[in-house]
């Protein structure tokens, strides 16, 4: 591999096993034969960005250790400190944050979102019930993304929200907001958090009803912080309920490995019959766990021990055996449960006997990038074939693919998606754009060649 490291990402990641001539954004994957050591992971994204948040607002302080090494949740972070709240990083790497309750300071900049959709989405329910006015800008993938989903709901409970024809930067001027009955007309869990948040300010009692269940850990951070909520399902999907004025108490927390970083070594493994791989301290959110499922019925063995619940989230680790990857259709609420793991699904799919199908997944076209359009591209790259659709893919199994020049079109998720897929592929694979993976996990480069056998 052959990286150039640039600001936020973790030189020392550069692998060994690469030549070390340094050029711009680019990292070279040979091929492996098996995959196999344990894995140790950074916190999970989501977790750390809803933690960092209510943390914030929160009476008293908060600690939070193996928060995020990612530069989304340091985003989030930056935010915060903008906005007042007083953090600081220990010489253990536990995040300290002293929280300020519910009222906030003016910041005296716009608040940078950097690359996070999370963060601007999730924070804009928080910013909207303060007594001032924020701008929220982002880098250029961010300010291509749609924020009508937050802007619309949030301007129906009085925030007045001023963008660039839906999409950022925001200007958004709060006030005293009222609740609202919301039912999302796309499932989201960053626009449920968003209105959840603002929840929390507004006069009365807020309902947001999501069409399919999303992940849950907005809701379960909020009752590790006092809050009390109800949560139950309504038909295909699930409705939320949250009153105004409940005061929220720090925590002292150890966030669990992200479960969307292991995906990429999970699929990994599944490309090695030989393979073998432990992943302690994993999230275990049942929101979150379909991925596992899934990758079972594809035939990765899985089980999964030491299972312990801290602050509501489920906690366990993984040990993993490689198989004979079979295919799958994966669609409906499948779709909306593994949204950010597909692309490594759909990286990996040549590779499985019968192909996968996916299906119900536009989503995936607003992303980081169009994430659709991405995967067919590197796939047709490497010499695959696929059928490209609006909500999704088909990739036929059973292919041999080549080494090629690839593209991570500035997406985090697509160049570890194919560094992955490069592994099984004849020849070397190049992608340029790699220093991208910063976003999620800067140190996924070194990770993945500490467990991968040549």
């Amino acid at each position: 591999m052959l990286f150039r490291a640039q600001r936020d990402y973790d030189a020392s990641s550069i692998p060994l096993y690469c030549s070390q001539v340094k050029v711009e954004s680019q990292i070279v994957v040979r091929p492996a034969r098996n995959v196999c050591g344990a894995v140790q992971l950074p916190g999970d994204k989501s977790i750390s960005h809803r933690y960092a948040m209510l943390a914030g607002i929160a009476e008293g302080d908060s600690r939070l250790e193996n928060y995020s090494t990612g530069a989304d949740c340091a985003s989030t972070l930056a935010c915060m400190r903008a906005l007042g709240v007083t953090w600081q990083k220990n010489s253990d790497g536990a995040i300290e944050i002293q929280g300020r309750g519910f009222c906030l300071s003016p910041p005296s900049q716009p608040l940078d979102c950097g690359n996070s959709g999370s963060t601007m989405r999730m924070l804009s329910g928080i910013v909207a019930g303060q007594k001032f006015s924020s701008e929220m800008i982002g880098d250029e993938s961010l300010s291509r993304r749609p924020m009508q989903r937050v802007i619309t709901p949030l301007t129906m409970m009085g925030a007045r929200i001023a963008s660039q024809e839906g999409k950022p930067p925001l200007c958004i001027t709060g006030s005293a907001l009222k609740a609202i009955d919301y039912q999302m007309p796309v499932a989201s869990a960053q626009v449920k958090s968003c209105l959840l948040f603002a929840g929390l300010y507004a006069e009365g009692e807020t309902r947001v009803e999501e069409p399919l269940p999303t992940r849950d850990h907005t809701e379960v951070a909020l009752r590790a912080f006092g809050v009390q909520l109800e949560s139950k399902a309504i038909g295909g999907g699930r409705e939320v309920r949250i009153r105004r004025g409940q005061r929220l108490r720090g925590i002292d927390a150890r966030i669990p490995g992200d479960l969307s970083s292991a995906a990429f070594f999970l699929c990994a493994a599944a490309l090695f019959p030989a393979s073998r791989l432990t992943v302690p301290n994993l999230l275990m959110n049942p929101s979150r766990a379909r991925l596992l499922d899934i990758l079972m019925q594809m035939g990765l063995r899985i089980s999964v021990t030491q299972l312990a619940e801290i602050h509501g989230e489920l906690v366990g680790s993984l040990e993993v055996e490689g198989g004979t990857l079979q295919g799958i259709t994966i669609s409906g609420s499948d779709s909306a449960a593994v949204i950010d793991e597909l692309p490594v699904l759909a990286a990996v799919a040549p590779y499985s006997a019968k192909g996968i199908e996916i299906r119900d997944a536009k989503e995936l076209r607003v992303k980081e990038s169009d994430r659709i359009a991405a995967v067919a591209e590197n796939l047709r790259r490497m010499g695959a074939q696929v059928e490209e659709r609006e909500d999704g893919l088909k990739i036929p199994g059973a292919q041999t693919l080549h080494g090629a020049e690839l593209d991570s079109f500035s997406d985090h998720r697509i160049a570890m998606a194919f560094a992955v897929a490069a592994l099984r592929a004849q020849g070397e694979t190049l992608i340029r754009g790699a220093e991208s993976a910063a976003i999620s996990y800067p140190a996924f480069f070194s990770t993945l060649e500490h467990i991968v056998g040549r």
